[in-house]
């Protein structure tokens, strides 16, 4: 016996205006509840007040707030949004839209949510007398730059050259491993093996501070103890056998000359306490439910 085929559900509109108006219309009335997957709204577990944040709008908030695991990207984003809808609602309640003149390009609501900002969490200037305790408190933090004197050998390769970098590394360990055991042959291969014009000098550098050459040889270099290196450093420029000759601390700073620098650092921490305590004060004013779970989930 045949079976009988189910009937499919079809939902009639009836109306007179043309399909695309119809659908950018139901669109735009569930815009704030994100897209529909086979007619169904997308489920909503958070809530600032009576406002639900559907999973829709958190996975599209979700690009923004990269993470190791999509469960902490999610966690970031939801946090995200719920202090948007704080800050919405509060600046609603103050009536902040009225005769504000957003800047051009700037939506009305952005334009709310930063003068609300600009209003209630204001900049707090630290005092000079504020900037000296800081600066007596802790005097390990303000000193010149790093500095370390080195010599290298370049082995050279081009960045594109796979064999040729290969052939470099290969070269530069070798060289390391005789100069382990015979460290007073350094100038010597220089010398003889190095592509850098630094070899006329025996490789030396001088004395190096952060940022005198290429990033990538800078964070590796600085990072060495006195002394040969025991493996060879990578740059664009091929691979470097490096022997660090001596390490100096930078001088202790006069106040003078971190005075700006301590200014900065104290206005944006007391920026960043206010901030937190107002959104404290939103999120008591404004229930939020469900943020905790997708917390712990994280």
């Amino acid at each position: 016996m045949m079976e009988r085929s189910r009937p499919l559900a079809i939902t009639l509109i009836d109306s007179q205006a043309p399909v695309a108006d119809d659908a950018h219309a139901d669109r735009a009335r569930d815009a704030s509840e994100g897209p529909r997957t086979l007619g169904q709204r997308a489920p909503a577990f958070l809530f600032v007040g009576d406002t639900a944040i559907s999973e829709a709008q958190i996975a599209g908030e979700m690009q923004f707030h990269r993470a190791m695991k999509p469960e902490q990207s999610r966690a970031s984003a939801a946090r995200a949004l719920v202090v948007r809808e704080l800050l919405r609602r509060e600046a609603e309640r103050l009536g902040i839209a009225q005769d504000l003149q957003p800047h051009p390009g700037e939506p009305l609501e952005e334009a709310c949510i930063r003068v609300l900002l600009e209003r209630e969490a204001e900049s707090r200037m630290p005092s000079e007398q504020d900037c000296r305790r800081y600066f007596e408190q802790n005097p390990g933090r303000f000193h010149a730059p790093l500095r370390l004197r080195a010599r290298h050998i370049l082995l050279a390769a081009a960045a594109d050259d796979v064999n040729g970098r290969f052939s470099a590394r290969s070269r530069a360990e070798e060289l390391i491993a005789e100069l382990k055991t015979r460290p007073q042959l350094f100038a010597d291969f220089a010398l003889r093996h190095s592509d850098c014009p630094s070899k006329d000098e025996g490789g030396d550098l001088g004395w190096l501070e952060r940022g005198q050459t290429v990033p990538e040889f800078d964070r590796q270099v600085f990072r060495l103890r006195q002394g040969l290196a025991g493996f060879p450093v990578e740059s664009r420029w091929g691979y470097h056998v490096v022997q660090v000759d001596g390490i100096a601390d930078g001088e202790a700073l006069e106040f003078d000359a971190v005075h700006q620098r301590i200014r900065d650092y104290l206005e944006l921490q007391v920026r960043q306490q206010a901030l937190q305590q107002y959104l404290l004060e939103l999120q008591h004013r404004y229930t939020v439910r469900g943020l905790e779970a997708i917390e712990a989930a994280a």
